[in-house]
């Protein structure tokens, strides 16, 4: 078990600039730090809707993929923050998983 100090922190800007170098270029062309970091601040707020975020926990969670695809495109239309389809939303949830995974704070699930 990790001890709470060993947990991996989430860096906003180290995950923006992971996720623009992760993105398609026709994607990259499209958005700014500024539309990723608000789709970060949407993730955030799925996990936290979700109970999926317990400060200073190592406890794993399951994340349903196609219910946050769902709602960050509910709260993109409801913002109007943000001008994205939803294949362009899944490529930059694509991105933060990944960052995550490069991290240590995902896993693949295994099947």
């Amino acid at each position: 078990m990790k001890e709470i100090d060993d947990l991996p922190e989430f860096d906003d800007d180290e995950a923006i600039a992971f996720i623009l170098k992760y993105i398609p270029q026709e994607l990259k062309a499209k958005v700014t730090e500024d539309d990723i970091a608000y789709i970060l601040d949407v993730i955030y707020d799925f996990y936290e809707a979700n109970g999926l975020i317990e400060e200073n926990s190592t406890e794993e969670a399951s994340i349903d993929e196609d219910d946050m695809l769902l709602f960050v495109m509910k709260a993109i239309k409801k913002d109007k923050v943000v001008n994205l389809s939803e294949e362009e939303v899944q490529s930059l949830l694509e991105g933060e998983f990944e960052y995550g995974k490069s991290i240590g704070i995902y896993n693949e699930e295994e099947e």
